[in-house]
């Protein structure tokens, strides 16, 4: 039976705005080498795409630098990434006929949106008070439509339709967040 690589990566989800986290989550063959390893990544909001080079098996890293979003600052200031769709395609000699690709929508900064709003919302040990219960409730809808939005996107291939769920709950979030810092 002829052996082959059998490719896959996990997207873990982050808080951390200024990171992108990739896994390597493929088994390889142990009779084919690996060779010209390329992970290919199209951001949300761009034309070109960005070509890497990962190391197999492993977890790695990328932020705003890396990813040639930024130039400049890179040791000192980094820039937050965009959330949205990323389009991930990872590749193995030979790059055409070995390959996997990936839709993954990023919710970093929103997710930031909703814990900060959290925080911001009177809670103690007991039943909230009703005014507080309603902004919790506002909370959770909101969080079931990221989440929705990212099934959507990740595991019913409709990226449309998860960017669309994606944008309202983003333009929701952020009312919710100038209405609650004050």
């Amino acid at each position: 039976m002829a052996q082959k690589h059998i490719l896959s990566l996990d997207i873990p989800e982050t808080l951390n705005a200024k990171i992108f986290r990739v896994v390597d989550t493929s088994t390889y063959s142990t009779e084919l080498g690996i060779t010209c390893n390329r992970l290919q990544i199209l951001l949300p909001g761009y034309l070109e795409e960005v070509v890497l080079e990962i190391l197999p098996n492993s977890e790695n890293v990328f932020n705003a630098c890396t990813l040639h979003l930024q130039d400049t600052n890179c040791d000192t200031a980094l820039s937050e990434l965009p959330d949205g769709i990323y389009t991930l395609r990872y590749s193995v000699a030979p790059n055409d006929k070995v390959w996997v690709e990936y839709n993954h929508l990023r919710i970093a900064q929103s997710m930031n949106i909703y814990y900060n709003i959290l925080c911001s919302i009177n809670l103690s040990g007991c039943e909230p008070l009703p005014a507080e219960k309603e902004k919790l409730n506002k909370l959770r809808l909101l969080k079931m439509m990221l989440e929705g939005a990212k099934a959507k996107v990740e595991f019913c291939h409709s990226p449309e339709q998860g960017q669309a769920i994606y944008n309202y709950a983003k333009k929701q979030l952020e009312k919710l967040n100038c209405t609650y810092c004050n």
